[in-house]
């Protein structure tokens, strides 16, 4: 069969049309970030098991690392892989329990999105293999317990608990903290590994403190109100008019449990997601039984190799993800003699977008819906997304799409929302509005790292924002940071925080061998790895102007850059490889060893 024949230009105009009728109401695009007192009732802890009053307890450890989700538990992991005893590691934790990302978020329908094979860490050293390709959220959350118990983290961990001061101490080559809850710990090293995912956001909707109903954001799940479980059967809402707010990946998959549900069910949306198709199935017995050692960093290594263009021979993962990329070269070696390679990558993210669309039209049954689930935009201009169950829901007779065409909710009243004129009833507004990005790692720790001389992080990024390999910071002796910028960003985010976490273990375990009490990045060395990273970069400044607003550009802003742009540009695996020829062969040049600046 021929392929189908795309005029381009009506395609680039089209975009360019849907983009800027966004950017046009860029007032109602504005969110909270949690300040007031109304919002920070989004973010208070519905999960909490504190087992009653504790003392405060004064220690001293070797490390503390911040944050107990996949970041923090990779840490704590690759140290115990060292060697270093488990009475010596101390995580901080604002949840009270392990989880991060997975302890807050507990929505009905809540699953990974890339395969649970990759995305699950350290299943060789556990010992356990998901039950299926892409795991729902309640057996993620049951590994990050696992990864705890199976490297001996729990009992010096201080869960429900928030830093409030962690400050270097030169005189005795020493991180000083207190916690809100009276703590105070000495440690030799001083680990920040998370922040960034554990606080919701909500819209700058006019009115939006003035609903009578009830009320919640994804994040912080209301189970309470709902009925249900994370399994679904929310019970309490047959007799509920629910409003869902955002159509980006939360709002995909917790949309099916809700449309079964409700009574009315009302999905708002201002930009539709693209939603391929998931497949996803219970693992195959055999396959997991053939495994040989080492098989989970191939899998990932292949994983990430396809998804960041490089060619292999297999594809392990073989899914949705893998395809989007293949698909592009498929579409570069067939082309490439007759057009220059922009042009060629265009070409094929437009006939893959134009597959995603026609999958709409061949599931939603009323033309309209449809119409309106189509997303016009670049592949990879925000997450892409995956499910089986999505837009099925919309041809369920309770289930109403509120396409507001990029102009968003006008106004939220007392009684429900405003959108296209008209006012909904509701009795319930869910904000599937993602989590708190922007404001940085610092406003979601609730502290800043205080170093050398009294300067705080901000301080020192305000003037010069520079790392080593986004992992060290001059200034801050034994200090580390996963996750942050300059490091680099995986389609499997517990990739790369794996690969960060072995990296400063090693550095830690380097130092202790040597009994090097104080290591600090040199500045001429961040300027080398500042160098590094623009000759790494991929320019994709272009691509990035033309897409819709969303996180990835910062909300359309213009000259506001992108995401990616903060990560290494030669890919993770290359990311990985390049610390291991760094570790063996530049460590002593660019750290201070026992030497105060």
């Amino acid at each position: 069969m021929a392929e189908k024949q795309l005029d381009v230009d009506a395609l680039r105009a089209k975009y360019r049309e849907e983009r800027d009728r966004r950017l046009a109401v860029e007032d109602r695009a504005a969110y909270i970030y949690l300040e007031d007192e109304f919002a920070e009732r989004f973010d208070r802890d519905p999960w909490v098991n504190e087992k009653g009053h504790r003392d405060p307890v004064t220690r001293e450890v070797e490390v503390v690392i911040v944050g107990g989700g996949f970041a923090g538990l990779q840490a704590g992991a690759a140290l115990r892989k060292q060697g270093m005893p488990g009475d010596e590691i101390c995580i901080i934790e604002k949840g009270s329990e392990f989880g991060g990302t997975w302890y807050w978020n507990r929505y009905p329908g809540l699953s990974c999105d890339t395969e649970s094979y990759c995305y699950l860490p350290l299943l060789e050293e556990c010992g356990y293999i998901p039950t299926q390709k892409y795991s729902m959220g309640p057996e993620i959350f049951a590994h990050t317990q696992r990864i705890a118990d199976h490297f001996g983290l729990r009992d010096q961990a201080l869960l429900h608990t928030v830093i409030t001061e962690a400050r270097w101490d030169e005189s005795a080559a020493r991180w000083r903290i207190t916690t809100d809850r009276g703590d105070r710990v000495s440690a030799r090293y001083f680990w920040m590994c998370g922040g960034a995912t554990n606080r919701p956001k909500l819209p700058g909707i006019p009115g939006i403190t003035e609903f009578k109903g009830h009320s919640f954001h994804t994040m912080r799940w209301d189970y309470g109100y709902t009925g249900g479980s994370p399994d679904g059967k929310l019970d309490k809402l047959a007799d509920k008019r629910v409003a869902l707010i955002g159509t980006g990946a939360s709002a995909i998959q917790c949309v099916p449990p809700l449309g079964a549900s409700a009574k009315e069910l009302y999905v708002i949306q201002r930009t539709p997601s693209a939603v391929n198709i998931r497949a996803n199935r219970p693992t195959d017995p055999e396959w997991a039984k053939d495994l040989s050692p080492g098989w989970q960093m191939r899998r990932m290594e292949n994983f990430q190799h396809i998804v960041s263009g490089t060619p292999q021979d297999e594809d392990q993962v073989d899914d949705a993800w893998t395809w989007n990329f293949k698909h592009v070269r498929r579409v570069y070696e067939s082309d490439k003699s007759r057009m220059q390679a922009r042009d060629v990558v265009e070409l094929a993210d437009f006939r893959r977008m134009e597959e995603i669309r026609e999958r709409v039209d061949s599931i939603v049954k009323d033309h309209a819906t449809a119409e309106s689930l189509k997303a016009w935009y670049g592949l990879l201009c925000k997450r892409p997304t995956f499910h089986d169950g999505y837009l099925d829901t919309f041809n369920l007779p309770n289930v109403h799409l509120i396409d507001t065409k990029g102009r968003g909710i006008e106004r939220i009243t007392e009684k429900g929302v405003i959108a296209n004129g008209e006012e909904i009833e509701l009795d319930c507004i869910i904000f599937a509005t993602g989590f708190d990005t922007s404001s940085g790692v610092m406003k979601g720790l609730g502290f800043e790292p205080i170093g050398r001389g009294g300067i705080t992080l901000a301080e020192r990024w305000m003037r010069d924002f520079s790392t080593l390999h986004g992992l060290m910071v001059s200034d801050f002796p034994n200090m580390f940071i996963s996750g942050g910028a300059q490091g680099t960003q995986a389609t499997t985010m517990t990739y790369g925080l794996g690969v960060q976490a072995d990296h400063c273990a090693r550095i830690i375990d380097w130092c202790r061998d040597r009994q090097i009490a104080r290591v600090e990045v040199k500045p001429e060395a961040e300027a080398k790895w500042k160098q590094e990273m623009i000759d790494a970069a991929v320019d994709h400044h272009d691509y990035y102007d033309g897409c819709t607003p969303g996180y990835i550009n910062f909300e359309g802003k213009a000259n506001g850059g992108f995401v990616w742009e903060y990560f290494y540009g030669a890919g993770p695996v290359e990311y990985r490889k390049r610390l291991d020829s760094w570790f063996e062969a530049e460590l002593e040049e660019d750290l201070a060893l026992n030497e105060p600046a």
